[in-house]
Formats: structure tokens, C-alpha cells, sequence
């Protein structure tokens, strides 16, 4: 596997300034409104570690899973304004390590994203709909955009 997809054999390491600062296949998280935020976690208290990965085992019905995705749609309603709020924007991924989100996702939080560095939100757009991978064959999968990928390309746009 090493001499036919190095990088993805290495663990798709994602690495700046000489530094590996994460793997494009784990999640990350981040918070802020300067980032565009993954998908929420299960895991608790510590999301996102590298670590642990596993779902909350919640069934559709319980209680607990109902009222965290209650309050999480609030709080994205709250954070990026009226309008639909997209299903992996309010529930954990099945790892808990998702390191992607919906195209919808991350188009919804990028007038947000784009108001807190102070850019235009064309301009932010623009970038989620150009690093966006689309289904493969216009039909297996959904649109999606890699969060860690997406908040370093941030880094290099510049301010308006």
C-alpha cells in the first residue's frame, strides 16, 4: 500500500510549516465563530479525541438524544440565523470523528464565518463551494467539505 497511496498508507497527514497538525480523515474541534464547526460529537466530555471514537448508542426515540438535538438546533439557529438547519449540523456522526460536513453545512455557516474575520462573505463562500467534494458520479454520496482542510484555507485568504 506505501508505494501505491503514500499518503493515504500514512494516515492522510495533514502538515504546516513542518508540523503535523492533523489527519484529513479525524475530526477536529473547533469553536469560535472564525471556524467553520464540525459535526457535533458524541463523545464526551472530550470530542474529538484521537484516542476514542464510538457513537452515543441513543436510539430515535430517547429522551436524551431528542433533547441534545433540541438544543442543538437552537444553538446553530442562534449562531447562523432563521432558515433550515441541516441534520449533520445537529447530529454526531456514528464515530464521532466525522471530519466532514454537509456542502449545506458549511455554505449556511459561512456568512457567519466570513463576518467574524472580517471577509466577504462571497469571497468565503466562493472558497466552501471550490473545496467541496461532490457525489462521485453525480450520485453516490452527498456534497461535503472537509472542516480542517476548509479552516486552513481561511488562513490564507486575505482580509477585505
Amino acid at each position: 500500500m506505501q508505494a501505491v497511496l503514500p499518503w493515504q498508507a500514512n494516515g492522510s497527514l495533514i502538515r504546516q510549516n513542518g508540523q503535523t497538525i492533523g489527519s484529513a480523515l479525524i475530526g477536529q474541534n473547533f469553536e469560535g465563530p472564525q471556524y467553520f464547526i464540525p459535526r457535533p460529537s458524541a463523545l464526551s466530555p472530550r470530542p474529538y479525541t484521537q484516542d476514542t471514537s464510538g457513537a452515543s448508542n441513543l436510539g430515535p426515540t430517547n429522551k436524551t438524544l431528542l433533547a441534545n438535538v433540541k438544543q442543538r438546533v437552537a444553538a446553530y439557529l442562534k449562531a447562523y440565523g432563521p432558515g433550515p438547519v441541516p441534520a449533520d449540523a445537529v447530529t454526531a456522526s456514528g464515530s464521532g470523528l466525522d471530519p466532514d460536513i454537509s456542502l449545506e453545512n458549511a455554505l449556511r455557516q459561512a456568512p457567519a464565518v466570513a463576518n467574524a474575520r472580517h471577509l466577504s462573505a462571497v469571497t468565503v463562500i466562493a472558497l466552501v463551494e471550490n473545496m467541496a467534494h461532490h457525489p462521485f458520479l453525480g450520485i453516490i454520496g452527498t456534497a461535503h467539505v472537509n472542516v480542517l482542510k476548509l479552516n486552513l484555507a481561511l488562513e490564507h485568504l486575505p482580509a477585505s
